[in-house]
């Protein structure tokens, strides 16, 4: 049974499956968690010549760099990035797992939060659209942008072709291979795609030069969307993830989230967990609950990585560049050095090497914690929810659900019955191949 808020109507959370807001009760405005942050996030140290302010200031939208730092606590969505949500498929159900549950033995109550339905299939799509609004009303008229899985490339494919606009992607050459219907998707909506490293701009030539098998990764993607933003006339270079104002567009998922888990009963949340690389989708579902953290309230946040890229379990809280070329400037982050290269697992929205500043600022202060998962375990409980609840999530994703399964199990052993919210980030529709690889 799928329940759909009526007037404030509650219902208990054995009548019901999904939980879904009306478009109506979509969030207006975006969450400005900055203010709420228990430190200050440290300043960058930008050496590059010139410098990294300097070069994003002439390839990103102004709106985008102010959207870094808002000073107000609610940033308004414009009316017709709103539309457009709506269009995709916002707001997402929220789930109960109750197959699940079943399935683990345990009393705990587990809750997806189901941004696989959007119509790329993953929660990318909400940035992309806000992003690519702000790019066309500043006068750009190409998109550039680096993409790891593929999630974010399909996402301001779409979002590049609803606001009128050119879009080219370069691709982690290893999940360009793995994963070839994200880059037929993207060719479909007109989009350029090309593997990185490539020979098409200077870093990737020498990137390929020093290994003519680079299995590629998020940093030489970036390196290389930058430099080809820096060579387009007109061009805008946007982000997936990393940066504060993505966070920012991507609170809409905890905003949902809370409402969602009132209509079921729920007081609140014990425990949030998502896959963890750049952030932006665990701080858009997380830090609009760091007021409830701050006020008392027992939540704990945790971040599921790859045991590919193990930044936040195993790597080093340092000075860093997120790539290559050093576009970017040094930002205090969890790292694993510059010259980490990721085994190619098939996860590759994880396969960075090193964290935001901002998730690792909340690693950092002890507001989140984290755990790595390895490839067979993720996948193995995507395959477990595919069984018990009918649907398959991304890789990614599947990291989220293996660390709800341990958490599950350890609320089975204390004799708990927490709440435990995990977001399910995307579809695994287009990750066939991986699951095959791995579990058959």
């Amino acid at each position: 049974m799928v329940f759909v808020a009526d007037k404030g109507k509650v219902m208990s959370v054995k009548q019901c499956l999904e939980y879904r807001l009306t478009e109506e009760q979509l969030p207006a405005q975006w969450y400005n968690f900055l203010l709420d942050l228990p430190k200050a996030l440290p300043p960058v140290e930008d050496v590059h010549v010139p410098p990294s302010a300097e070069i994003m200031a002439r390839i990103r939208p102004a709106e985008l760099l102010r959207q870094n730092a808002p000073s107000e606590q609610w940033v308004t969505i414009p009316a017709p990035v709103r539309q457009r949500l709506l269009q995709v498929g916002r707001p997402t159900p929220l789930r109960r797992a109750l197959a699940l549950e079943a399935a683990l033995q345990t009393r705990a109550r587990i809750y997806i939060k189901r941004e696989d339905t959007l119509v790329t299939g993953s929660f990318k799509v909400g940035t992309a659209l806000a992003q690519a609004y702000y790019a066309r009303e500043e006068g750009r008229d190409c998109l550039i942008s680096e993409t790891g899985a593929g999630q974010w490339g399909m996402s301001l494919a779409l979002a590049s072709q609803m606001f009128g606009l050119k879009c080219k992607i370069f691709m982690a050459r290893c999940s360009m291979e793995q994963k070839r219907y994200r880059e037929h998707y993207m060719r479909l909506l007109g989009t350029e795609v090309a593997p990185s490293p490539s020979r098409a701009t200077a870093i990737g030539r020498r990137l390929l030069e020093q290994r003519p098998d680079h299995p590629g990764t998020m940093g030489t993607a970036i390196s290389e969307a930058i430099e080809a933003a820096l060579a387009t006339p007109g061009s805008a270079y946007l982000s997936g993830s990393n940066v504060n104002h993505v966070h920012l567009h991507q609170t809409l998922l905890g905003q949902e989230t809370r409402a969602q888990l009132a209509l079921a009963g729920e007081q609140g949340p014990d425990q949030l967990i998502a896959c963890v690389s750049g952030g932006s989708n665990l701080c858009g579902f997380m830090l609009p609950f760091l007021r409830d953290k701050q006020a008392g309230r027992a939540i704990s946040f945790l971040g599921a990585e790859s045991t590919a890229a193990p930044r936040l379990t195993q790597g080093t809280y340092e000075y860093c560049s997120s790539d290559p070329a050093g576009y970017t400037p040094r930002v205090l982050a969890y790292s694993m050095g510059p010259d980490f290269i990721p085994l190619p697992v098939h996860a590759g929205g994880l396969r960075q090497h090193n964290s935001s500043p901002l998730v690792s600022l909340l690693k950092k202060e002890g507001v989140l914690d984290a755990v790595a998962i390895d490839e067979h375990e993720a996948f193995e409980a995507g395959r477990l929810l595919l069984r018990t609840e009918g649907f398959l999530v991304a890789p990614e994703s599947a990291h989220a659900m293996a660390a709800a399964i341990r958490a599950a199990d350890r609320a089975r052993e204390d004799d708990r019955e927490p709440c435990i919210v995990v977001l399910g980030s995307g579809s695994g529709m287009l990750d066939l191949e991986g699951y095959r690889q791995v579990l058959l």
